[in-house]
């Protein structure tokens, strides 16, 4: 995981970083028919308070299915919640937080949700090479110490705190995780809100409605005829540099994900450091200004992004041996930028606003 300096969430500014294209979504009824040759109706949720960041839940349903259409985005929102509850780091009575409060071998219960999502960064620590590391929270606390001292952290202390990062020092259990260390600390932003994208979709699916959109903090799943041409969902994805839109993705269904150092970042003795940390140095990372990557599944897609954001352009032959991502490198500089796509982001990504 690459944690974030002020929070393990992307917090409004950085959702800037992908938006979705909503011009079409302030009309209030669609035009385009459904699967029965019905106009669908657009009902629209923006819960507060989130994740730490912005929070869009949208549905399109026959205009005889509103009450279905508002159970979704209800029960959407609760999942969203629900997993928030439980991973968040910044929350003292979480899952989580109580795993990082408990001392060495004592073993502390955990949700199924939760342990899924261990499992699988465990896996992506693997994958990417400890691109993506959950473990490193003892880096992230030692960069915002020092960013509100107004001074770096010594080499002698970025080695203490990537001593305490390790997988080693976590086991997970059929029910529990315990640490095996005491410095060990867990920190679930790179995944956690790809994860709630994840269940609040299902939600959706599972109450019937035919479409829908779940956007957290610019990161987003849509699944069913989107809003945009030809039944597509439009995302715009910015310019680094400029901060305007670069160009577009046409999206029939899946999760697209951005990362980046370029909205969200730590000043100190006058110069800009990335919010993301390479774990692997546990220094700012440096290889790419934003990453925006497209998978299937939000969690996996936001894992990945993560990591690709510390690998740079070097990650993409990586990337690319793993089934179902697509990606948007974006390197160089304001004056000459330079924009990497892999094949299959060609076929879907417009240049231009």
């Amino acid at each position: 995981m690459t944690p974030s300096l002020s929070s393990s969430k992307k917090t409004a500014g950085w959702a800037a970083a992908l938006l979705l294209a909503l011009a079409t979504l302030l009309a209030y009824w669609e035009t385009s028919p459904g699967a029965r040759g019905l106009p669908l109706r657009i009902l629209t949720s923006r819960p507060k308070g989130v994740m730490g960041t912005t929070c869009l839940l949208l549905i399109r349903v026959p205009p005889e299915e509103v009450k279905k259409g508002k159970r979704a985005l209800s029960r959407a929102e609760a999942a969203l919640r629900k997993v928030e509850a439980a991973m968040s780091s910044h929350l003292a009575d979480s899952e989580i937080s109580r795993l990082n409060a408990a001392p060495p071998a004592r073993k502390v219960p955990l949700s199924p949700w939760t342990l899924q999502v261990l499992r699988e960064a465990r896996d992506l620590w693997k994958a990417t090479g400890g691109a993506f590391d959950v473990t490193c929270r003892p880096l992230l606390l030692l960069w915002k110490k020092a960013a509100r001292a107004g001074r770096l952290p010594t080499p002698r202390e970025i080695r203490t705190a990537r001593q305490a990062s390790r997988w080693d020092l976590l086991e997970l259990g059929a029910r529990w995780a315990r640490k095996k260390g005491a410095g060990l600390q867990v920190d679930l932003g790179g995944i956690a809100k790809g994860f709630g994208i994840d269940k609040a979709l299902e939600a959706m699916k599972k109450t019937g409605v035919p479409a829908g959109l779940v956007d957290v903090g610019g990161d987003l799943r849509a699944f069913g005829p989107g809003t945009g041409p030809g039944g597509t969902w439009k995302v715009d994805v910015l310019d680094p540099f400029t901060r305007s839109p670069a160009g577009s993705l046409a999206l029939r269904e899946g999760a697209v994900c951005t990362s980046g150092g370029y909205f969200r970042y730590v000043e100190i003795q006058g110069k800009r450091y990335s919010h993301i940390l390479d774990p692997r140095t546990g220094r700012p990372a440096r290889a790419a200004s934003s990453v925006t990557l497209l998978g299937k599944e939000a969690a996996r897609t936001d894992a990945w992004a993560t990591a690709l954001a510390v690998l740079g352009p070097q990650g993409l032959p990586l990337l690319q041996r793993q089934k179902g991502l697509e990606a948007l490198v974006v390197t160089g500089t304001r004056e000459k930028p330079r924009f990497l796509l892999t094949p299959g982001m060609k076929a879907l990504y417009r240049p231009g606003p």
